[in-house]
Formats: C-alpha cells, structure tokens, sequence
C-alpha cells in the first residue's frame, strides 16, 4: 500500500494529465457529450487502483540518480508513470470484456456501469473506451517528451510491451476459451508464458525500463572491466518477478477475499488456466483430475457448489493441499529471485555518476512490494 502522501503527490500529476487530455478534445471540437464520457471514463478507469507500477517508475528515478529527483525529473517519471496505468486500464477494461468480470477494483466492472447507462450495445462503446485510454498515452508522450532524446526509446517501449501484453492474452483466450473450457490443455509451461506475457512486461519490465530510459542508462556499458547490458539484465530478473506476481493474484482470486483483492475471485468458474489448477494437475490423483475435467469452468445453477468442490479440493491438508505447495513455491521462488539480484555488478555511486548504471536496489525495491502479499 501506497504512503498517503506518495498517493496524493502522484495523483496530482494525473489532473493534470486529465486536463490536458480533455482540453486536446476540445481542441479537436468533440462534442461535449462525447467529452464528459471520456472524462468519465479516465477517472473512473485509471487512478483507482494501486498505483504500484506508475509511482515505481518515480521510484527507480530516484534509485537511479543516487538522490531525490528534482521537481522536473518527478513530474516526468510520473508522466511515464501514469502512461503505464492508462495502459494497465486499457488492459483491464479489455479483460473484464471477455471474461464477463462482475467487479474491478472494489467497484463495477467499466462494461457494466456503461451498461447502466443505456448504452444499448455495451460492449461496443467500452472496447472504443479502452482504445481511447491506450491512445491518450502517446497524446502524453508527444506532448511532453517529444524532444528528449529518448523519445524514440520511450515510444518503441510502450508498442513492444503492448504487443507481448497482447500476444499473452491471445495465448490465454486460446488456451481457455470461456464457451469450451478444456483443461487437458493446461499446463505449468503455458500458463508461465500466459503471465509473463500478459502481466510481467507491463507490471515489471515496462517501470524499470522507462526510468533507464529517462536517466539515460545506456544499452551497454563497461563495469568492473566487463560489458554489461542493463536492459537484458532487467528482462531477465524483472519477468520472473512479474511471473511470481501472477501466481500470488492466481492462488488470493482463489483463497482470498473480495474486501482483500478489490474484486470477486471467479478464475475456478471462468476455468482460467490458473496456477492453482495446474498445479493440481501435476499433483493430483487420477481421480481429482477426473473431477477437474468434468467441473472446472462448468457454468449453471449449480456452479457455485462446484466452486466450492474445486475449492474443498485445493484446501484438503491431506491431499492436494494447494496452500502448502504455494507457500513452498513463494519461498523457494523469493530465494532464487534474490540470488539473481546478488549477481547484479553493483557500481561505486561515490563517483557522481547520474543515473547511467543499474543497481540492485532497482530490483530489491520491487522484490520488496510483492513479499508475502495479501491483496
């Protein structure tokens, strides 16, 4: 959870981003009804979350430099900041789509208060509304970056992530297609390419990457007499991070609650390729497996008996015992993560360096945030 005044300080940043998307529309002369629904949109859509990936791209900034960042530097770390929860909203208003998501973040999913609205083909109006948060990102960054020196840099992050982020999904919906749900599909190997693709570029690699951009950390640099490729290094620490991440959202939307996670848990009645079913896969007698076949993502009057079948299934200490072999594997995982970040060549910030090399704390900081967590 966010300090309350790290919270208010970046949330600011977002009025401004508001105001200026909205006084763009106007430039353009959008009627005033389509205006008030995309300011709808963004405020309801975009800062209610965590905040967890913008506010650590002002983070690493500050890691990075080796000391505060000036107020310049914080207002753009947080503009890249905010272009990863328009991204991060874009996805999930896309998501909630297809998986018919009832709630998002303690509150309606944005489909369904369109819905409300009267808006007769739902989902047509919300998939535009998504395009709309994606495009205002590169409104943002041409506005404001357009002259650095990393511009380029910046944009070809934001297609690249976006496009695995998307081949994720695709790789998802392939696997599990909610009207033929069959999880002899599922594997632990899929389901490590769905989350890494789909969650741990945008939610890891992209907040570091961006910060590096913006403290001009080279591609390759020299240290300790050895060449060094920073972004590599951050792919390769960052995306098992991510990938840890998923699996902590996979067993709370199963063993946690709505007031807990912002949202109601339905992974064992949308028959997501889980990490908790794939587990159960590997782990379970030929007879539990059976039981998965012929109920996992089953839909009907009596789904919620099967949700909780599933569920009785997952907790049974003297069987699968999903809770104990994720404990194990956030343990293990934490460990081997931390091991990698040992290996990372840390430089000497005694010299007045500014920003042109990684250190480990980049990743210890991040590490740090996703530790035991319970929401």
């Amino acid at each position: 959870m966010l300090h309350a005044d790290t919270r208010s300080k970046f949330l600011a940043v977002f009025e401004r981003i508001r105001e200026e998307v909205i006084a763009h529309m106007k430039s353009e002369k959008m009627p005033e009804d389509a205006i008030a629904w995309f300011n709808e949109n963004l405020t309801y859509n975009v800062p209610k979350g965590k905040l967890n990936r913008g506010v650590s791209v002002v983070d690493t900034v500050a890691i990075l430099l080796n000391r505060p960042p000036t107020d310049d530097e914080y207002f753009k770390a947080a503009l890249l900041g905010w272009c990863i929860e328009l991204l991060q909203a874009c996805s999930l208003i896309s998501d909630d789509i297809m998986d018919n998501s009832i709630s998002r973040r303690g509150q309606p999913c944005w489909y369904r208060v369109s819905d409300v609205k009267g808006f007769g083909k739902v989902n047509n109006i919300a998939i535009n509304d998504s395009y709309m948060l994606e495009g205002a990102i590169y409104h943002i960054l041409k506005k404001y970056f357009r002259r650095e020196s990393y511009y380029v840099d910046l944009l070809e992050l934001f297609h690249e992530v976006t496009y695995k982020t998307e081949m994720g999904q695709l790789v998802d919906q392939v696997t599990a297609p909610e009207d033929n749900i069959d999880i002899r599909k599922y594997t632990l190997a899929k389901h490590t390419f769905i989350v890494r693709y789909k969650t741990a570029y945008y939610s890891f690699y992209l907040s570091v990457a961006l910060a590096m951009r913006m403290c001009g950390v080279p591609d390759v640099y020299e240290l300790n007499g050895k060449i060094y490729e920073p972004y590599k290094e951050a792919d390769r620490i960052l995306i098992p991070m991510g990938e840890f991440f998923q699996v902590q959202d996979d067993y709370l939307d199963y063993h946690g609650t709505e007031a807990q996670i912002g949202k109601i848990g339905t992974d064992i009645i949308d028959g997501k390729c889980s990490w908790c079913v794939c587990t159960a896969l590997v782990h379970g007698t030929d007879e539990q497996k059976q039981f998965l076949f012929e109920n996992y993502g089953k839909k009907g009057p009596d789904q919620a008996l099967m949700e909780q079948a599933v569920k009785d299934m997952y907790n049974d200490e003297q069987g699968l015992n999903i809770p104990k072999r994720y404990e194990e594997y956030s343990k293990n995982t934490m460990a081997e993560i931390d091991a990698i970040i040992e290996l990372v060549p840390e430089p000497d910030m005694q010299d007045g360096s500014k920003g042109h090399f990684l250190r480990r704390d980049v990743f210890r900081a991040f590490l740090s945030k996703i530790a035991n967590r319970t929401a």
